[in-house]
């Protein structure tokens, strides 16, 4: 858990099967996601790298800064579309577990 003046982060260990299809094509999928609830957000549920297509993917240009998290870096399906994941690769220590587990845009709890 990670706290700082009144916003709040928990990290916990899911079991929710998590896919990920765009354009039909099955991107990923997980039984063992990480579930990141943040004040103010959606839950979003953080999958490990090995449940990813990563040959689908390439990184973009896109960096983002989280106060809470991080830097964040952005993936694209090669073909299109663009930023439709992102990952912390050296995340704040408060969330630590979520390093290199990528989010997307649109995930599906099945």
């Amino acid at each position: 858990m990670s706290a700082t003046h009144g916003h709040r982060i928990d990290v916990t260990q899911g079991t929710d099967h998590v896919r990920v299809e765009i354009d039909g094509r099955l991107v990923a999928e997980s039984h063992r996601p990480l579930r990141l609830a943040e004040t103010g957000y959606p839950v979003r549920y953080y999958l490990p790298p090995e449940d990813v297509r990563m040959d689908l993917l390439a990184p973009s240009g896109t960096h983002t800064v989280c106060p809470f998290k991080g830097t964040a870096s952005y993936w694209s399906l090669a073909d299109g579309p663009e930023d439709i994941a992102w990952a912390y690769p050296e995340p704040h220590d408060g969330v630590a577990q979520i390093k290199d587990h990528l989010c997307f845009y649109g995930a599906e709890v099945v």
